[in-house]
């Protein structure tokens, strides 16, 4: 399936909205809250049209829809090739150059770097340091009060995955200077299906290199 500009705003909006309720988006909510240039009716159309083409499921009979994992692939694809940089990542941007951290303090920079970019992104982020074999994890307070943590089984499964990320999988990753991004089943640890990570080098300000994890 070839998508439209319609469909594409359509995916991009509902996912937004997935994210922020964690509950099925239903064509009638997005109709109240979005202008698509056509009636509910023909909205709901779209919306089936992206569930046959694999980008929506449906979880109930009735019930709105949630994203898959194609269609969230879709959405950092379409950010990654979108080279317009709003007011909100100039910020970000600036805060993270102006960090100098504590040369002389290799872990303390680390553990303050991990923290910036936790509180800029809303998660949790884990760092390495494979010269000293030392892990930073910021970000719990954070991550816990999303939508999704409600569900008990949910934080168990995330708790397994940072586990499994810490032990097995970062210190054995070859990032080779690229920004890795995993989408669902894409994610290396078995327990992370339902998450989404991106991992990359760090650089620290004594030129010394890490890992982080958001």
């Amino acid at each position: 399936m070839e998508r439209t500009k319609r469909q594409e705003d359509i995916l991009e909006k509902l996912i937004e909205e997935y994210v922020k309720t964690a509950e099925p988006v239903s064509s009638g909510a997005l109709a109240k809250k979005h202008d698509f240039g056509v009636k509910p009716a023909m909205l709901r159309i779209e919306m089936e049209k992206l569930e046959k083409a694999g980008y929506l499921s449906q979880p109930f009979v009735s019930a709105g829809r949630i994203p898959t994992d194609k269609a969230y692939r879709f959405f950092v694809n379409n950010l990654l090739q979108n080279k317009r940089q709003g007011s909100g990542r100039q910020k970000s941007t600036g805060k993270i150059q102006q960090f100098t951290g504590a040369k002389e303090d290799r872990p303390k920079a680390a553990q303050e770097l991990t923290r910036i970019i936790s509180e800029l992104t809303s998660s949790l982020v884990l760092s390495y340091l494979p010269g000293e074999n030392l892990f930073f994890k910021e970000g719990w307070s954070q991550i816990i009060r999303e939508p999704e943590f409600e569900d008990s089984r949910v934080f168990e499964c995330f708790a397994k995955m940072i586990d499994s990320w810490e032990k097995d999988i970062i210190p054995e990753m070859d990032f080779s200077g690229e920004i890795k991004i995993f989408i669902g089943k894409e994610n290396p640890s078995r327990e992370a299906e339902g998450f989404s990570a991106i991992a990359g080098n760090l650089l620290l300000p004594d030129k010394e290199r890490g890992v982080m994890a958001i």
